[in-house]
């Protein structure tokens, strides 16, 4: 992590912070004028920068804007005193994070820049993710005809609608976009628009005001702003709420938008890559989707092949997972012998490559030996290709350990025995999102666990929701609004 630079000529308000940060094991760096400061951007950045505002030479408003100009992710906080308050509002125009009122609390002091912390590390996640992707794999002519594809949009912005089954790389192929188009050098930013609240959603895509509504105590930018000048790739786009559509539309079509409870319009030059695993003519059709939105972004659609149409390429696929794995969990990488790569070769994954993904990571951590066998491999799956279907169970099916949003398997209640399995795969799953930087990772894997509970409860219960309420022991207030936000069918409204 990055030092926390303190730009003050008043040598001991730098020595009062720079106590109180050390105390929290917080690497910091002084500076006495701001002109200083801006010197230093020229061979390095800082985390959070805290600035007083009236300092000889240059203003700490100058040097808010220098930073701002070169480097808008980087939180500013800024120092003023109370009579300084027309500059504090010039500050947070300019886009400071927040500012301190002299005389302030130390403790205070050092709580805010933590905030701060927290908001850089967050974006900075979002920033390094694309460099830590792998490349996409596949020798198959319809993973082919994918490669041929991003060649040709290599040199252009055009929006691209990327459409296939959920788990079939639809993210890889939108960082491929970004990777090979004139916007490489700009932040890729992802946002799963099925995995966040309707409440929040807006937020997230656009940012808000400090004070926008309860919580918002500070200005916080959306993935918008995030992305600017680089690529924002909207994945599950079929999912979004009808209303904020409309305000979706309104940025593809004139590249403009406001933060939540902002006044200011906001330009954004952001490329748009959407995907979804739905019909999207059949919602538009249905009235789910907004048909004008629909065609502003299907300029040029790309369809990613199911595993099953490529089945050739699960021998690399598994073991570069394999090999991913072990890195990972910090052990030697599973081999596959011939006759359990021919059998997996043959199997359909309904799950595309997710599921043979999770299906390695549940072989790296629950296989015996190193060279696995058919009989080592999860007994649903051998127990399916030999058309005598069980009922899963959730120490033996890795599609349990992360299915998407809405898609859990059903399974079975496990025996106590098996429980270490399905935690482990939890364990594996979980470190492999961290491992990728992903963002959110309790939020999102939260969400997969109590969509599976709810929907394996429906079912056993014939969609009954109170008696799956009762069941899961939950309110029927409580299992109606989460089949609300995790979009749950089969439910009755009993």
């Amino acid at each position: 992590m990055k030092p926390i630079w303190i730009v003050d000529d008043d040598e001991s308000i730098r020595w009062v912070l720079e106590k109180a940060l050390a105390r929290e094991n917080l690497a910091t760096q002084s500076f006495s004028s701001a002109r200083d400061a801006i010197q230093a951007l020229d061979s390095s950045t800082p985390q959070v920068l805290v600035s007083d505002i009236r300092m000889p030479g240059a203003s700490g408003l100058e040097l808010l804007q220098t930073v701002k100009a070169r480097h808008p992710g980087i939180p500013v906080i800024i120092i003023t005193a109370f009579s300084d308050l027309d500059s504090a509002v010039s500050a947070f125009q300019g886009g400071a994070f927040e500012y301190l009122a002299k005389p302030f609390d130390v403790d205070k002091a050092v709580e805010l820049i933590r905030r701060a912390l927290e908001e850089s590390l967050r974006e900075t996640d979002v920033e390094q993710s694309a460099a830590q992707t792998p490349e996409i794999l596949g020798q198959a002519p319809a993973m082919q005809d994918v490669f041929r594809a991003i060649g040709r949009l290599s040199q252009s912005n055009v929006t691209v609608l990327i459409t296939g089954e959920s788990g079939s790389g639809k993210e890889l192929v939108a960082r491929a976009l970004h990777k090979h188009s004139p916007r490489a050098s700009q932040p890729f930013v992802a946002l799963n628009t099925a995995a966040i609240p309707k409440d929040l959603l807006e937020s997230e895509l656009f940012g808000h005001e400090r004070g926008a509504f309860t919580g918002a105590q500070a200005m916080r930018r959306g993935r918008f702003e995030q992305a600017e000048g680089g690529t924002l790739f909207l994945d599950e786009i079929g999912d979004m709420p009808l209303d904020l559509q409309t305000r979706l539309l309104r940025v593809l079509s004139d590249g403009h938008f406001y933060r939540v409870g902002g006044h200011q319009s906001l330009k954004a030059n952001v490329r748009v890559i959407a995907a979804t695993h739905q019909n999207l003519e059949q919602r538009v059709r249905e009235g789910l989707f907004r048909e004008d939105l629909y065609h502003r972004l299907n300029v040029i659609r790309l369809r990613l092949p199911s595993l099953r149409e490529r089945s050739e390429d699960i021998p690399i696929l598994a073991r570069h997972f394999l090999a991913q794995s072990a890195r990972q969990l910090g052990v030697e990488a599973k081999r596959l012998s011939p006759q359990a790569m021919q059998f997996l070769s043959k199997l359909e994954f309904a799950g595309n490559v997710r599921q043979l993904e999770n299906l390695c990571n549940w072989i790296t951590v629950m296989a015996p030996g190193q060279t696995v066998e058919v009989k080592d491999l999860p007994q649903d799956l051998v127990e399916e290709r030999t058309h005598a279907p069980q009922p899963l169970s959730a120490a033996a099916s890795p599609a349990m350990s992360a299915p998407a949003a809405g898609d859990a398997a059903y399974a079975a209640a496990p025996e106590p025995a098996g429980h270490a399995n399905w935690v482990a795969l939890l364990e594996a799953e979980a470190a492999q999102m961290l491992a990728q930087q992903q963002p959110e990772v309790m939020d999102i894997l939260g969400r997969q666990f109590e969509a599976a509970l709810i929907r394996i409860a429906l079912k056993h219960t014939h969609g009954r929701k109170n008696d799956a309420a009762v069941r899961l022991g939950i309110g029927r207030n409580t299992i109606t609004r989460k089949i609300q936000e995790l979009g749950i069918g089969g439910a009755e409204d009993d």
